[in-house]
């Protein structure tokens, strides 16, 4: 990736992407750090890096998805490894204030950040922590983050992957998936709400449509049911429409890769092989459902990406 002026960005490396029920954060921990290097780091980026890299739990609510860690890469000419990290919207004062405590600001004087939140703490951070946003389209960054870990793989294994025979639940398996050529594609992002991209190349895209996810309107029906049944009839609901809606969209804008990603979608095997159900249902068959390992990450790893582009004096 070239960079502006040729300028590198000092460490640490981050990119975010705060959503409305959700931060997801990616740390670049450098490898290659050489004894000169080691000498002059000043004393606050050690802490920062121990503190991130030899925990897996952060306060009450941050976690480290130690299991997603994309290892021994090479991002803008250094060596190292890719941390993903998560934790609650209503913790984003908590974090602000670490930072301002871990003195952060004596590092960088910006966060490449998208996502809603950006908008939403840009005067907390401005003020607590004594640090600027750069605020970033959120569909640029999650096309241009699924883009990237799709290019270099997770740790030797595709990115990508499908569930065969999702019609039956004895044979249904996962099974990995090659997205070398992507386009077109039709992305389905499944976070609070729902936004469908046709994407053409990874600089030319459009949003076919979008919805959120709706309530049980009625207090008696929700009341004469189990929170284990009505969570599994809304999640049923929901991916069948999202299947039947993608579906259509697809056949509108004749493609025939359908991509889901999301944090709707994490650690959540009962929806993905629902979706997979509905894809191929409504397609009779003529379409699948694609998933990708990283799920929900990607406008955090896009976030990083414009962190490289950026000169130190922007």
């Amino acid at each position: 990736m070239k960079l502006i002026n040729g300028k590198k960005q000092t460490f640490p490396w981050f990119g975010m992407d705060i959503g409305g029920t959700l931060v997801k954060l990616v740390y670049f921990e450098p490898k290659d750090i050489t004894a000169e290097e080691e000498q002059e780091e000043v004393e606050n980026l050690k802490s920062i890096r121990k503190y991130l890299t030899s925990n897996t739990a952060y306060g009450k609510t941050g976690i480290r998805d130690v299991h997603l860690e994309l290892k021994n890469l090479t991002m803008c000419g250094r060596k190292g490894n890719l941390h993903f990290i998560r934790f609650p919207s209503c913790a984003m004062h908590t974090f602000i204030q670490m930072g301002s405590e871990k003195n952060f600001s004596s590092l960088h004087t910006t966060l490449c950040a998208t996502g809603g939140g950006a908008f939403k703490f840009e005067e907390d951070f401005r003020m607590i922590a004594n640090l600027q946003l750069h605020k970033l389209d959120e569909l640029d960054c999650l096309i241009q983050g699924l883009l990237y870990v799709d290019s270099v793989g997770f740790n030797g294994k595709p990115e990508c992957y499908y569930f065969e025979n999702p019609t039956n639940p004895e044979l249904c398996q996962k099974k990995p998936c090659c997205l070398d050529n992507p386009y077109p594609m039709l992305l389905v992002n499944m976070g609070s709400g729902v936004s469908i991209l046709a994407v053409y190349s990874k600089d030319n895209y459009k949003r076919v449509t979008g919805t959120s996810f709706g309530n049980m309107m009625s207090k008696e029906k929700r009341e004469a049911i189990s929170k284990e049944d009505l969570a599994r009839a809304t999640l049923v609901t929901i991916t069948n429409n999202v299947g039947s809606i993608a579906r259509m969209c697809a056949l509108n804008e004749n493609i025939d890769r359908v991509v889901f990603a999301g944090n709707f979608l994490r650690i959540n095997m009962v929806a993905m092989k629902l979706l997979a159900y509905a894809m191929d249902f409504w397609s009779k068959g003529q379409l699948k459902a694609l998933f990708l390992e990283h799920e929900g990450y990607f406008g955090a790893v896009g976030a990083l990406l414009e962190l490289f582009k950026m000169t130190d004096d922007q």
